[in-house]
C-alpha cells in the first residue's frame, strides 16, 4: 500500500500546484530511506543466535548488546574498557534474574554476554575476537559494527593526523573486522540468514560543516556497505545500514583532536535505548537501511529537493 501511495503522490506532484508539491516533500520525508519490500523475509529469530557487538562499553553499542542478550542471543561484547564491559555483564545478570522464570526455574529467554576488551584498530585484537567466535561458537550469526569516534572543527585548521585517526576507527576498523568475520558468517549462511549491521549516521547521507572528517568516514562506510550488500546477496548474508541522528551518549566525550567541552550543534536527539530498540527491530525484519528519526529524514529530503537553500542554512 505504501508503495502505491508513493506513486500516486509523485504523479500528483508532477501535475503542478503548490499544495501537492508541499505534500510531496513531507510524504518523502516520512517514507524516504525506508525499505519497500514486496516480498518481506521471515522475521529473524534472535534467541540462541550469536552476535559480535563492537563499542559495547557505552552508548548505542552497550544497549544493543544488552537488548540482544535479553532477547536470548549470545553476545560477544567488545570495547577498549574492560571495566565497563564487566559492568555491562553485571547489569545483564540483574535484568535476567529479575525476569519471570518457567516452571522449571529456568529463564526461557536466557542469553549471555561475554566481555573481551581490545582495540578495533589493532589487527591482532580483531583476529582474536574472530578466533574466539570460531572456537566457541563455530561461526557467527550477527556482526554489529557500532564502534566509532568523532571530531569537531574546521578542516583547514586541523592536523593530518585527525582525519587518519578517525578513518582508522570509523572506516578501516569495521571494514577489516568484517573481513576477519566473513568466513564465520559464511559458515552460517547455509542454514541461517547472517547479518552485518552498520551503525552509521544521518551524516552518512548529508554532510555538515565542522564535521568533515566524520562525514567522510560515514559516507565511505555506507558506500562500502552498499557494494558489499550486492556482493554477498547470493550467499544469503544481509548487510543492514542503520543511521541514527545525534544520540545522548558519551560520544562527545571522546572526540579526536578536539578541544575539551566542544559542543555539537544539532536539532533534537535520541536516547541510546531508543536507537538500540529500532536497530533490533531492523535486524529482526531485515531492513536494509533505516534513517531512524523524522528530523533526519526531513533533512535528507530537504537536501535532495532544495540543496542550495540547505547549504546556505548550514553555512551560517
Amino acid at each position: 500500500m505504501r508503495r502505491w501511495s508513493l506513486i500516486v503522490y509523485q504523479k500528483l506532484a508532477a501535475l503542478g500546484g503548490n499544495f501537492f508539491r508541499i505534500e510531496w516533500i513531507f510524504f518523502v520525508a516520512l517514507y524516504n530511506f525506508r525499505q519497500l519490500e514486496l516480498n518481506p523475509l521471515p522475521r529473524r529469530r534472535l534467541k540462541e543466535s550469536q552476535a559480535l557487538v563492537t563499542g559495547a562499553s557505552s552508548g548505542i553499542g552497550r544497549e544493543i548488546a544488552l537488548q540482544l542478550a535479553t532477547a536470548g542471543a549470545h553476545v560477544l561484547a567488545v570495547a577498549r574498557r574492560q571495566n565497563r564491559l564487566d559492568d555491562l555483564v553485571t547489569e545483564f545478570h540483574s535484568l535476567r534474574d529479575s525476569q519471570p522464570k518457567s516452571k522449571t526455574g529456568a529463564n526461557d529467554k536466557a542469553g549471555s554476554i561475554t566481555p573481551i576488551s581490545g582495540d578495533l584498530t589493532i589487527e591482532s585484537d580483531r583476529q582474536r575476537w574472530a578466533d574466539w567466535c570460531q572456537t566457541n561458537w563455530g561461526g557467527l550469526d550477527i556482526l554489529v559494527n557500532n564502534a566509532g569516534s568523532g571530531a569537531i572543527g574546521r578542516f583547514d585548521t586541523s592536523s593530518p593526523e585527525r582525519v587518519r585517526k578517525l578513518m582508522e576507527v570509523d572506516f578501516f576498523g569495521p571494514v577489516e573486522l568484517t573481513r576477519a568475520c566473513l568466513p564465520l558468517l559464511k559458515q552460517r549462511s547455509k542454514t541461517n540468514r547472517p547479518a552485518i549491521v552498520m551503525v552509521g549516521s544521518v551524516l552518512a547521507h548529508r554532510a555538515v560543516p565542522l564535521k568533515s572528517e566524520y562525514c567522510a568516514a560515514k559516507f565511505a562506510l555506507r558506500g562500502w556497505a552498499e557494494s558489499l550488500r550486492c556482493e554477498l546477496a547470493g550467499e544469503r548474508i544481509e548487510v543492514l545500514q542503520i543511521d541514527p541522528t545525534t544520540t545522548r551518549s558519551e560520544f562527545l566525550d571522546s572526540l579526536i583532536d578536539t578541544p575539551a567541552g566542544t559542543k555539537s550543534e544539532s536539532i533534537g536527539s535520541m536516547s541510546p535505548q531508543r536507537v538500540a530498540t529500532l536497530t533490533i527491530q531492523a535486524i529482526e525484519r531485515s531492513k536494509r537501511r533505516m534513517v531512524l528519526s523524522v528530523g533526519g529524514r526531513l533533512l535528507l529530503s530537504a537536501s535532495r529537493w532544495f540543496p542550495g537553500i540547505v547549504d546556505r542554512i548550514l553555512s551560517r
